[in-house]
Order: structure tokens, then sequence, then C-alpha cells
């Protein structure tokens, strides 16, 4: 079923990023880690449809927000992230997925495993886990190019100074800040063994980036002990 957002808020993220926030009088409702379809449809009459995760927690109020990522031959995202104001309207069609999903209801240990704008649908997770008040443990570690690229960097920060049961852990590919005790690399197997959940503990892991990003990021985490079956994944292509 498609539903028409109005955009009553834009924020940005870092310089290529931005996040859309919608007021939409019927959405049904979602449980984080479910992404929409968003359509734009030209005066023309030419339409680019591309999917994009839910970046909030569920709300009440019929709102939702969802960050994009320009991307250099992306046929939406220039728009969504550069001209996109407050008060248009974008036709939205979800909540989609039912697998990538956190329940507020869940108590075991959480891993989450970002890579680039993959945190996104992460996002929601921990901020439904903020939103319900639950004392599920979080663990995530979150793989990006460079300091600059964060997204919800100050959100991240404050979170962990003040809730000791969610811990972050950055690994950046390019660029590291000044006296970061780890050179710029990749996620590893060893990065995977020491930061995140033992495996006795049986956790739930959630990894989501792009297809590469994920395949290596599972299967670190498969050689760490933990069940395939408990590790869950979602993946993004080139085009966002």
């Amino acid at each position: 079923m498609w539903h028409v957002g109005t955009v009553i808020a834009l924020r940005d993220e870092t310089a290529t990023a931005r996040t859309i926030e919608l007021e939409v009088p019927d959405w049904p409702g979602h449980v984080a880690g479910q992404h929409v379809d968003v359509r734009v449809t030209a005066p023309d009459g030419y339409s680019a449809m591309r999917s994009y995760s839910i970046a909030c927690a569920p709300s009440s109020k019929r709102r939702l927000e969802i960050t994009v990522e320009r991307l250099p031959n992306g046929e939406v995202s220039p728009y969504l992230t550069q001209e996109l104001a407050a008060g248009d309207r974008l036709e939205l069609r979800g909540p989609i997925g039912g697998w990538f999903v956190w329940h507020t209801q869940q108590t075991e240990p959480i891993q989450l495993v970002a890579g680039g704008s993959g945190i996104v649908p992460l996002m929601a997770m921990i901020r439904s886990r903020v939103a319900a008040a639950s004392t599920a443990p979080f663990r995530l570690l979150y793989s990006v190019r460079e300091p600059g690229a964060v997204l919800y960097r100050g959100e991240l920060e404050t979170l962990s100074e003040s809730d000791q049961s969610v811990s972050i852990t950055y690994a950046y590919t390019r660029a590291v800040p000044k006296n970061w005790p780890r050179p710029p690399g990749r996620i590893d197997a060893a990065l995977i063994a020491s930061t995140t959940w033992p495996s006795k503990l049986v956790p739930t892991c959630y990894v989501c980036g792009s297809t590469s990003f994920v395949e290596n990021a599972a299967a670190a985490l498969s050689a760490s002990g933990n069940n395939p079956d408990k590790i869950r994944t979602e993946r993004f292509g080139p085009t966002g």
C-alpha cells in the first residue's frame, strides 16, 4: 500500500547524508529494522523508486524518518539530499521486512555490525531500545570511512556515555582520529572476536552494509562461534 508523507523537518547528518522526517497520517506503524520504498515523480511523469531503511523508533504520532546518503550516480538521492524542502510530499510504500527486525520483547544480548550507511536500520533498533526502556544489552561495531562520515555521531556518543549497557566500537577504513589506537583498516576476524559478544552468550547479531561487507562480517561472526541462525543480514546495493 502506498502512503503520502509530508516533509516536516530536514537534518544534515554529514556533508553527504540527510535525515528526512515525514508526517504520514495513515502510517500503520513499523518495527525497528524495516524499510520503505520511496517513489519520486518528476513533472514530466518520469518516476524513480528506491528502498530506504527506517531510521526512527516506532511512534504513535505517525511520523517517520529515513536517512539518505547522496551517491554520485544515484537517481533519487541528489534530489532527496539537496532539493527536497519542508512541505514537499513523498510517496511511501511499507513497512517492508519481517526477518531483519528487533522487537522490544527481546532480552538477549544484541550485536549490531554496521558498514557505512548500514547503520540506519541498526540506529532504529538502538532508538527503539531507548524508547522502550529496554534493558537488553547492545553492542555496536561501526565500520566507516573516516570520522566525518559517521552518522548520528552526537547521539551515539551521548548514549554510550550515559548507558553502560550500550557499547560502541568504531573501525575507520581510510582515516582515523589523532591518537586512535587502531590503524585504518576493514573489519576482520580479529576485530570481530575482540569487540563482539562472546558466542556462549548466544547473542542475536544484525549485520547491515554492502554485500561484500555483510558477507565478510557474517563469516567472521560465524567463525567466532555464533550460530548462523542467530546472524541476520541486510544488504544494500550501489544505488542506495
